[in-house]
């Protein structure tokens, strides 16, 4: 994309050089925000006397920042309790400590000026201004004398329309150059149009839609500009550059991430370019480095190697799991490489995949309902599709389920079990058939809710662990994609989804109080996924809205985005009269898997093209909408220089008449050179210069259920919003052993449910006190908020219990540890966690029989709540008196806030007689202990892993 040439001195001046002379501050500090995506491209650079500078071009919106070092050890805010809405021209004293970001509104794209008066460096002193705007005059046409120009024109919410222009210089030219325009105002302060060119070495199109074929050339051109020879990220590396012939994620994003990568891969980019995607699916894999002791318990070979869980909430793996997503795109990879290049690609796959598996089955399986644990798969910012009161208690997060996670975690098992065969090894390859079998199993028994028609996204929290009404677009999907789910599942599935004005939102239903980002936002990625799902069942309705929802965002973006809130579709909602609501809150173009996802759709979804172990499989999804909107005016649709295999292909749709029946076009015959053909033709058949014809017939009605769905963006309306999560005010146990609990209206319209152990107790209540009419002695309640209106749902109340509770601190004489407890105030064991430490307890006296939660008191400051490799991962066990072990396994103590009240790890269960039983706790292993991860920047970087944290002691309650 080209910027107005104006704007190259704003940008100029707010490059990293930093002045031959540090000032006082001696070490860089960067203006960092959602602006430039909290990167390294804003310096503040030293002008004397003190005075720090930084000129910044900023689009609309509430951008949130801070001031901060390279590898964030130095953080300077307004405050450290309550983010601080920032005013221009008026001078704001910093606080040189970690603390909330502030805040800074902008209505319309302009170059602000950061000054920091740094002569007393322990009182900086931050003033920020609007510099003048520069004022130019009419914009010229960019396709003033094409030859050919066409126009998409699409409505937008509030009545009105936006229209995308596409131009050519020479339509007959071998490749051509395309100029691309908007109306819409975009996102990032760029020009309102763009020139971009289809390449030599990529397919391109000839459908005779002028702008269908630019659409695609723009997609093909943004993985062009995403093919990398070297990658950075701020956490990683000093920032400093890291040599990759990878795929990066986008303009704002110059890492590769497990999950964006893999779904990127998956929906598109593997199939033309497998090589790109094979360095980066290595790069996301990891040994453990060298000289870090291993603890037994710790599954796999000896050197480790594993696919690597980003740096995320909590620290990382294993309050995240959705590393399996890596499984993805290595089984689309693996079909497109040459043999030679396959073989040795499948063997390190199989490696790194075995372990991963047998380590996530030690670490985050839960044998008791036969699912993984783990946030939900790429809605990692935990404010934005998690109860408001986990956002601070991660160790909850961590013990839940979803559906997307283990839907990851079932293609893991199948691709590592068709690798295994392959090398001959039976025996694996069988283990891990079981497990996925016991998997899909798991999942449709757990996780299906028949009165909703679709999956769980999630499971509450431990001690309640429902399945949530709550659900998402990627999960449902690609429980269909995968075999989960049963074709009557599948149509469910599709039909009930609800579906807004520009598409599917990625979650439901909304969040209230929360700004746009996952929460009130469509992903083009997820609707491609929800494309693939639409075809496979043969749901045109669902398709038609995928198809509508890609190209408009794409064409009035001038780029595949990130992201755009789903009920006005715009790149930026800004809402005046709540800014701390605006969003998306951080949006790229050339997102990666956006890309991915618009190649997708014309290339497997328009022409069919996919992917088999065997060969090429031709199955085009053409609606009748689709022909008779996008290709109307013609009776064929080419997608010429097609490389797959070493044989540069074209595939040509040939068109029937168009139709008003709802459905899509049956394929009539397939024909390789003008000869009959199977709808799967072996890659030894292809030759360099195939003609793959499709010949389409009648339409197929199909199954075309939609559920749609409409409100205003700027109303938190019960249609599509859910209601605030309840809180339990109190719970106690009556004289005759009933439970009662209170709690309160958690807003206006809606009716109550509890929940007994995960298990609804009651329905439909109000607000208010509640007893229980059976007498537990032992049982965990949680609240469910439900619209009446809407059937919209909350996500539950913190669980509480009323079974007896007992904290043992670590200066009991029971409890004994290699370190010794110290510190002002409450007594611990700080930076307790090396991989030599231990901890025992002895003499835990269980006086009745039944299920016990063992839970460890501690606080993990070691990096940011929701960064960081270093969540702490220890193995607990607990023996009888004989010294048998009755229970043990993983326990997690996530990262902390700074200054908060001691949190309580993940549980270990155990079912317990009466009698004497010892507590053991010891290393297990985490992010930090992989080779990759050395160069983090934060802790367990350079300075070796880091697993420790500060624990109080243990509490032991009786749950059942």
């Amino acid at each position: 994309m080209i910027s107005p040439r104006w704007l190259l001195p704003a940008l100029l001046v707010s490059s990293a050089a930093v002045a031959a002379d540090p000032g006082p501050l001696r070490d860089t500090m960067y203006v960092r925000g959602g602006f430039n995506a909290w990167g390294l491209d804003h310096a503040l650079q030293f002008k004397g006397k003190g005075i720090y500078q930084a000129d910044i071009l900023v689009s609309p919106g509430n951008h949130g920042f801070k001031l901060g070092s390279r590898d964030w050890a130095r953080e300077w805010v307004p405050g450290v309790r309550a983010s601080v809405a920032v005013k221009p021209d008026q001078p704001l004293r910093l606080v040189t400590q970690a603390g909330p970001e502030a805040t800074l509104f902008v209505r319309s794209t302009g170059t602000y000026r950061f000054t920091l008066d740094a002569g007393k460096p322990d009182a900086p002193v931050l003033r920020i201004v609007r510099l003048l705007d520069r004022k130019n005059g009419p914009a010229p046409d960019p396709h003033a004398g094409r030859s050919r120009v066409a126009s998409l024109t699409f409505p937008t919410w509030d009545g009105k329309q936006e229209t995308a222009r596409f131009s050519v210089v020479d339509p007959e030219a071998p490749l051509r150059s395309y100029t691309h325009s908007t109306t819409m105002t975009l996102r990032d302060p760029v020009a309102q149009h763009a020139s971009y060119a289809e390449s030599a070495g990529l397919p391109y199109l000839r459908s005779g839609n002028l702008a269908f074929d630019a659409l695609f050339a723009l997609a093909t051109s943004e993985m062009r500009q995403d093919a990398v020879s070297e990658i950075r990220d701020g956490n990683y590396n000093a920032g400093a550059a890291i040599p990759c012939e990878c795929f990066e994620t986008g303009e704002k994003w110059h890492y590769v991430w497990t999950r964006d990568l893999s779904y990127a891969a998956d929906l598109g980019l593997a199939l033309l370019d497998p090589q790109r995607v094979r360095n980066s699916l290595d790069f996301k894999l990891a040994a453990y480095r060298a000289g870090v002791p291993k603890a037994p318990q710790v599954a796999g070979t000896p050197d480790g190697l594993q696919i690597v869980q980003d740096t995320g909430s909590g620290g990382s793996w294993p309050v995240s799991t959705d590393r399996v997503s890596w499984a993805f795109a290595a089984e689309e990879t693996l079909r497109m490489l040459p043999a030679k290049e396959r073989a040795a690609f499948a063997a390190r796959a199989l490696a790194a995949l075995t372990n991963t598996i047998e380590i996530d089955r030690i670490a985050a399986f839960d044998a008791r309902d036969g699912l993984y644990t783990g946030e939900q798969s790429f809605l990692d910012w935990r404010d934005q599709s998690y109860a408001g009161w986990i956002t601070d208690d991660l160790a909850s997060m961590a013990g839940s389920k979803s559906v997307s996670t283990n839907a990851a975690h079932y293609q893991a098992l199948r691709l590592t079990a068709r690798l295994a065969r392959e090398a001959g090894d039976i025996a694996r390859a069988t283990r891990y058939d079981t497990w996925a079998a016991q998997l899909k199993t798991a999942i449709n028994t757990r996780l299906w809710l028949p009165d909703a028609g679709m999956y769980s996204s999630l499971t509450a929290a431990h001690f309640d662990d429902a399945p949530l009404h709550k659900f998402d677009w990627l999960g449902q999907s690609l429980a269909i994609l995968t075999g989960i789910a049963s074709e009557e599942q599948a149509r469910s599935i599709l039909a009930r989804y609800p579906h807004g004005p520009m598409g599917p939102p990625v979650i439901w239903p909304q969040q209230q109080g929360v700004p746009v980002y996952h929460n009130r936002a469509m992903w083009p990625f997820v609707t491609g996924y929800g494309l693939k799902a639409a075809a496979s069942i043969g749901n045109a309705a669902v398709a038609d809205a995928a198809y509508d929802s890609l190209m408009r965002g794409a064409a009035l973006n001038v780029s595949n985005m990130e992201n755009l809130e789903w009920l006005s579709g715009q790149p930026l909602l800004l809402d005046e009269k709540n800014p701390h609501l605006i969003g998306p809150v951080i949006n790229s173009r050339r997102q990666l898997w956006s890309v991915g996802a618009y190649l997708g759709m014309v290339i497997e979804n328009v022409f069919g093209v996919s992917a088999l172990d065997e060969g090429l499989r031709l199955r085009p999804f053409v609606t009748s909408k689709l022909r008779r909107e996008t290709f109307a005016g013609t009776s064929q649709a080419t997608l010429h220089e097609l490389r797959l295999h070493g044989a540069r292909v074209s595939v040509r749709l040939l068109l029937p008449a168009a139709s008003r029946e709802q459905g899509h076009h049956e394929v009539e015959k397939v024909l390789l050179n003008g000869a009959p053909s199977g709808a799967t033709i072996p890659w030894s058949a292809l030759r360099d210069g195939d003609v793959i014809e499709i010949v389409l017939g009648a339409v197929i009605k199909g199954d075309s259920g939609i559920r749609r769905v409409s409100a205003n963006p700027y109303v938190e309306a019960p249609a599509v919003f859910g209601p605030r999560e309840p809180v339990i005010d109190t719970l106690e146990r009556d004289a005759s052993g009933h439970a009662q609990l209170r709690f309160k209206a958690s807003g206006a319209g809606a009716v109550y449910h509890v929940y007994r152990d995960g298990k609804l107790v009651a329905a439909s209540i109000k607000a208010g006190a509640w007893r229980d009419p059976q007498p537990e002695p032992s049982a965990c309640y949680a609240v469910e908020a439900e619209f009446t209106a809407s059937g919209n749902r909350s996500h539950h109340s913190v669980p509480r219990c009323v079974g007896p509770a007992t904290e043992i601190g670590v200066t009991d004489a029971r409890v004994s540890s290699n370190r010794k407890p110290g510190g002002a105030g409450r007594p611990r064991l700080a930076g307790w966690g090396a991989p030599q430490d231990r901890l025992e307890v002895r003499d835990v006296r269980i006086e009745q029989a039944g299920t016990y939660a063992f839970q460890l008191r501690y606080r993990n400051e070691a990096n940011q709540i929701n960064l960081g490799i270093s969540g702490g991962v220890k193995w607990m066990t607990i023996e009888d008196a004989a010294g048998r072990a009755v229970a043990q396994g993983v326990v997690q103590l996530p990262h902390t806030k700074p200054g908060g009240s001691p949190r309580l790890s993940t549980p270990l269960s155990a079912r317990l007689q009466p009698g004497a039983y010892h507590l053991r706790l010891s290393d297990f292993y985490n992010m930090s202990y992989l080779e990759s991860n050395a160069s983090f920047t934060g802790t367990g970087g350079p300075t070796g892993p880091s697993n420790r944290v500060d624990l109080y002691g243990v509490r032991m309650m009786r749950v059942q």
